[in-house]
């Protein structure tokens, strides 16, 4: 199988370019990026020499660069895990993530209905649903209830694909997996940051009360899952991918300071972000029903693991943490403190 990765350079879409080759799921991956600040070419650099590996740098909204690349290589699929994904940016600025998640999204769509490619795997969110009360959960059929910019685009990108379905028959399906973290994640989510701060010792912010619940899936399980949903989903079907582990923020920060050896002093209570939902919750059974899938790392494993790899890999933080994400630091927690 040959795959179009858009979005391979970031965080989940470098573990899926990595994952893929090394496990033999495609025998070649083109990876489209256009290596935004969270676009990184060291998250591949260990495939960068691999034969069935080629970089493509390009944004997915320029028309001509996508359809060039499709028609070049003409992939058996497309796997977009491309978009602004951090809540807090889409807040201060909303128009990249309109920009990339909605308009690139249809530029994909339309060129792969043109090119008549065979299959589509729009990657998206469980943010989409907004907050859900306790106890319930989201299945596939729960209404979309998105509360920010950043969620409000991928719940329309999502409806845009799941209509060239309906429309065209362009085969594509819709995976909304759960709070992501692991290796090479970009430092300003929850976890890497945490991680960070605490390896440096400074204060770990934590927003509002941190009574804020999320559900946490190792990025490898999420990959093998997409890989699941592009084997054996549906076409015109909506998949969630979640962890299994649903715990607040604040318990989550606390856990990474013991794993860390650092003090429960270094949490920082600051004002929370306008609109933050306060529980996310969904339930993977139809995934697992349907292709077998289950997540494999359990939340202790995966995050020892992903503190020793930042432990190990303070030149990458160190490289990361410069210029651009310096300046959003200063600009979204500088005000915050209470």
């Amino acid at each position: 199988m040959k795959l179009l990765v858009t979005g391979g350079a970031g965080f989940i879409g470098s573990c899926f370019v990595r994952t893929a080759l090394a496990e033999g799921w495609a025998r070649k991956i083109v990876n489209f990026d256009k290596l935004t600040y969270a676009g990184n070419l060291e998250n591949v650099a260990p495939v960068a020499e691999h034969p069935g590996y080629r970089f493509v740098e390009a944004d997915i909204c320029d028309g001509d660069a996508v359809e060039k690349a499709l028609r070049e290589e003409q992939p058996d699929a497309i796997v977009h895990f491309a978009a602004e994904s951090h809540v807090d940016r889409s807040i201060h600025s909303p128009a990249p993530a309109i920009q990339t998640n909605f308009n690139g999204t249809f530029t994909l769509l339309e060129a792969a209905r043109r090119l008549a490619i065979a299959r589509f795997i729009h990657v998206s969110t469980d943010e989409v649903y907004g907050s859900i009360e306790p106890p319930h959960e989201a299945d596939e059929n729960y209404p979309v209830r998105a509360s920010s910019p950043y969620s409000a685009s991928k719940a329309g990108s999502d409806l845009l694909a799941l209509s060239y379905y309906t429309t065209y028959k362009l085969n594509v399906t819709v995976t909304r997996a759960s709070n992501n973290y692991g290796p090479y994640q970009f430092p300003e989510k929850l976890i890497p940051l945490m991680i960070s701060n605490a390896l440096e010792d400074k204060p770990l912010p934590v927003y509002g009360d941190g009574q804020q619940v999320r559900d946490w899936l190792y990025v490898e399980d999420h990959c093998r899952a997409i890989k699941a949903a592009l084997d054996k989903g549906g076409a015109g079907e909506i998949y969630n991918i979640g962890g299994n582990c649903s715990l607040p923020n604040l318990e989550v920060v606390r856990r990474i300071l013991e794993a860390t050896g650092k003090p429960q002093s270094l949490i920082a209570r600051v004002t929370d972000r306008p609109g933050h939902d306060r529980r996310y919750a969904l339930t993977n059974r139809k995934l697992t029903r349907e292709t077998g899938w289950e997540p494999r790392v359990d939340f202790e494993r995966g995050l020892r693991d992903t503190v020793e790899w930042y432990r190990c890999n303070q030149t990458w933080v160190e490289r990361i943490k410069s210029g651009e994400y310096r300046r959003f630091y200063e600009l979204n927690y500088s005000q915050r403190s209470v």
